[in-house]
Parts: structure tokens; sequence; C-alpha cells
């Protein structure tokens, strides 16, 4: 039996052209319950049964203790600005007209929170600890997506 060894690698670790691939990609089981209930104008999490914990994004599995989270529960749509930066260029890197607000929300109840946008509050008022809540689309216009919540805007 004769091996042969190739002497130019470039013919088999390369392929110049285009491959079609098909794939399907999921959400998984937590993130198919969280975004349905976004679309029902509700934020859900996971609590865990050892720590106690809620998550919000859920997980099924604890990240402190690793623990298979089969709980969920509804937490409120209002919490704290745990931080914040604002945005003077889009993504695609060209100047903004208005600036935007981008903050990690820690929502009341939760463990975890979301990032999203600040509406409602100009630049300069934004502090850590502001209170805000959710603004949420018109139920007919939400899509399961986390832009079902429009923004979140300080609580007076």
């Amino acid at each position: 039996m004769s091996v042969e060894r190739s002497r130019l690698p470039d013919e088999i670790k390369h392929w110049y052209g285009d491959m079609i691939c098909d794939y399907t990609y999921t959400l998984g089981i937590a993130g198919e319950k969280f975004f349905t209930g976004l679309k029902e104008g509700r934020i859900l999490g996971t609590r865990c049964p050892r720590c106690g914990a809620v998550w919000v994004p859920p997980s099924i599995y604890c990240p402190d203790c690793f623990e298979e989270l089969t709980e969920w529960v509804e937490v409120p749509d209002e919490g704290i600005v745990f931080s914040f930066t604002i945005a003077h260029a889009g993504p695609d890197g060209k100047p903004l007209q208005e600036p935007e607000i981008y903050a990690f929300i820690l929502l009341d109840g939760a463990d975890g929170g979301l990032l999203h946008k600040l509406g409602e509050v100009r630049p300069e008022e934004v502090y850590i600890g502001m209170r805000v809540k959710a603004v949420w689309a018109p139920e007919a216009e939400r899509k399961g997506a986390i832009t079902d919540i429009r923004y979140f805007k300080p609580v007076e």
C-alpha cells in the first residue's frame, strides 16, 4: 500500500469559490420562551431552586451554582441604570444627528438585566442608579424580539 504526502497543501486546505450552506438557527428553550414573553408584553426570567437567583435573560442552568433552571418567573419592566454609554456614531461609523444612549438595565427582582436604549432623556441627565421603565411597542406591532421594548424611560 502506498501513502502519498501532499506537497501542495493549498490544494487541500482551501476552497476557492462559493459554498451554499443551509442551516436553521433556533433561540433554544430559554430564548424561545423569553421572546414569546416579550411579544406578550412580559419579561421572563428563570429562578434557581438552589440559590434563588432570577436570571434575565433566562438560562437553563444557573451560572453561579450550575443547577438546572425550570421555574419561570415574570419580572417587572422597571429597574435601574447599572451602566451606560452615549453613542455619537452609528454602527456604520457615521455621525448620528442626535446621540443615542445605551444602558445595562438591572431589572427589579432579577439578578440580571437587559442592554437597551434609553429614551425621553438627554445624555447629560442620565446617571447610574436612575430608575427606568420599559416603553413597549403597541401589541399589534410586537414580533417576539428585543425591539418589542422600544426603549426604557426615566421613572419620575
